[in-house]
């Protein structure tokens, strides 16, 4: 009789663990516009299933505050119901024998305190908030509102230019965010529940790619009005763009000798190559946007200037100022910050690391385009050192694993202690105190505390620091402007509280972010500056999205864009991924759920036309 038998996993098991992915997939991707209080039904019920059941805290509370929230739902609960949730919760969380009842009953409870008009309106009005406005989700999460089912159509049906006219409609930078947008619309993508997210950044490069000329649309007639803008990087040329559009005057103000602001000083060209970014600002100049270039706000004009001189001022400057570490020996010969160097290699400015030894610190994309960037500089050794884990790094994770398998170290867990020095000043090498991973912070990464070894010694020639940028500021704040560690205080709509005619948007309010949230403020204050001038203009395009094919769309792997073989990294700064085939993005488009169509933009008569 055998006592011991190799188990394998049952029919029912291998069903079961299927059932568990495809709950996960459908968790992330969770759009907005759920009911939050059904939502947190659906997850205590799926915690209370966990549970052992063995205390009485998990085995008859959670089953207790999940009747409370059926009762909510149903419309029979009263606004007392909410006060003896939101106690029960608490009392679930202070007495649960283990994390697992505390966490489920902690989920209601952060609920419960967080959307609490939401279960009022279930209770007054028998409704919910978030069933009013069910937008698609894609859309909803870009920053910039683009049609994504709409291009995603267009190029399906083979219409690029059609296509690219259409994002063009909330972002004038369809080339560059085909390059190196951040894409959030594909973690919302609701085709995470049948297999993976559509390559929608992907899409948008094949598209630009693959688009001809496209004429300038019309702009309305002149309204007399003259705007001054700023700054010329993505959130003030969008700005620009957009004001044109309506029949405003925009002038911009560039500090320096090409706009463009990061997406030229501080994107690589083996990312964004510069052709690709100027075809994107040629069109947005040949509108009829006028350019005041090598021109400091504070020096060679004043912000009094611009406000007599103009109906309106929209500041956009970016955070182009780097951030400093704060260690012993910070300022040695040959430690750098990474915008300084990228805004050099930008300008012409080559620094000579041929055979030198590079320490990066950080993790963010800076980060890894410092790193990817010296490697090409001809540097012997470049070891990224980052006092997180790699899961942790803010960077893209293609963007990491580019740079690891280009030839860069990761150092995680370490972090920077001193800079080491030679008689001369020059750095000798980087310390690092190993780190050990902690608790979870309000950002809901785990974070580092010093362990308990020794500090490390990273023998280097170079440190390149991309810890974090900051905004120069100081100008602004000598001229009343309000700002909060040196970002500019402004309203949701834009508007500079107090200063008569002045907005504001960008990195300039919201600190460092992505190209797209920047095109996004773009967006807004254009939006909000002429209705401030008077006007209500609106923006739309003439072109006609084709209908949904009717298709199970079964499921299909995800096209990733792939690498080119590097023979040798010395040097080389073209582009590194190339893009999709006519049948590769064929086969994409075609995964496409139409949710404009099916589900979502049904509920709001499908897609917004004009803004």
């Amino acid at each position: 009789m055998n006592r011991l038998v190799i188990e394998t996993p049952d029919r029912a098991q291998e069903v079961l663990e299927g059932l568990y992915r495809d709950v996960q997939r459908r968790v992330g991707s969770s759009a907005p516009g759920l009911c939050p209080v059904d939502m947190a039904l659906s997850f205590l019920r799926l915690c209370h299933a966990q549970t052992c059941g063995k205390c009485v805290p998990c085995r008859i509370g959670l089953g207790q505050l999940a009747k409370m929230l059926e009762a909510v739902l149903d419309g029979e609960a009263t606004l007392e119901t909410i006060d003896l949730i939101e106690q029960t919760a608490s009392v679930i969380v202070d007495t649960a024998d283990c994390a697992i009842g505390y966490e489920a009953a902690n989920m209601v409870l952060r609920g419960v305190r967080g959307f609490r008009e939401d279960y009022e309106e279930h209770i007054l009005h028998h409704r919910c908030i978030c069933g009013l406005y069910l937008a698609v989700p894609c859309m909803s999460v870009c920053p910039a509102h683009v049609d994504v089912p709409g291009y995603i159509a267009l190029v399906k049906a083979g219409r690029c230019e059609d296509a690219v006219r259409l994002i063009r409609k909330d972002n004038p930078f369809p080339s560059v965010c085909g390059y190196v947008c951040e894409h959030p619309c594909e973690d919302r993508c609701r085709r995470h529940m049948v297999d993976d997210a559509i390559n929608i950044c992907g899409i948008k490069r094949y598209a630009v790619d693959h688009a001809g000329p496209i004429a300038t649309p019309p702009c309305a007639p002149s309204t007399g009005k003259r705007v001054a803008v700023v700054g010329g990087g993505p959130g003030g040329l969008t700005a620009a763009y957009f004001l044109t559009l309506m029949g405003h005057k925009a002038v911009v103000y560039e500090q320096r000798h090409k706009l463009g602001g990061m997406l030229r000083y501080g994107i690589p060209d083996y990312r964004l190559p510069p052709e690709v970014l100027d075809k994107d600002i040629q069109y947005i100049l040949d509108t009829g946007v006028e350019t005041v270039l090598d021109s400091t706000v504070g020096v060679d004009v004043t912000m009094e200037q611009l406000k007599e001189s103009y109906d309106a001022v929209y500041i956009s400057i970016g955070a182009h100022d780097d951030k400093k570490l704060g260690i012993e020996g910070e300022d040695s010969v040959n430690v750098v910050s990474a915008v300084q160097m990228l805004r050099g290699i930008g300008e012409g400015e080559i620094p000579d690391l041929k055979g030198k030894r590079v320490c990066v610190i950080g993790g963010g994309n800076v980060a890894m385009d410092a790193t990817r960037t010296s490697l090409r500089l001809g540097a012997s050794q470049v070891t990224c050192v980052y006092r997180r884990r790699v899961e942790d790094m803010t960077a893209l994770p293609e963007e990491i694993d580019e740079a690891q398998s280009e030839g860069g170290h990761i150092l995680s867990l370490h972090a920077p202690a001193r800079i080491e020095r030679d008689e001369t000043g020059k750095v000798t090498a980087l310390w690092a105190q190993p780190q050990i991973i902690s608790e979870v912070g309000r950002d809901g990464r785990p974070a580092p505390r010093p362990a308990a070894g020794d500090p490390v010694r990273i023998p280097c020639d170079y440190i390149v620091v991309a810890i974090g940028q900051a905004i120069g500021s100081q100008y602004f704040e000598t001229k009343g402007i309000e700002t909060k560690r040196g970002a500019i205080q402004a309203e949701k709509s834009s508007f500079v509280p107090g200063s008569g005619n002045v907005f504001a948007g960008g990195d300039a309010v919201s600190g460092p972010a992505t190209v797209i949230r920047a095109v996004a403020a773009g967006k807004v204050a254009a939006d909000n500056i002429d209705s401030f001038l008077g006007y209500q203009h609106t923006i739309t395009v003439d072109v006609e999205v084709p209908p949904p094919q009717l298709t199970n769309s079964p499921a299909c792997g995800r096209v990733n864009l792939v690498s080119r073989s590097i023979d040798r990294i010395d040097g080389d700064f073209g582009l590194v991924t190339k893009g999709m085939s006519e049948e590769e993005a064929q086969q994409e488009c075609a995964r496409c759920l139409r949710c404009d169509h099916f589900g979502y933009g049904i509920f709001k008569g499908g897609r917004n036309i004009k803004w």
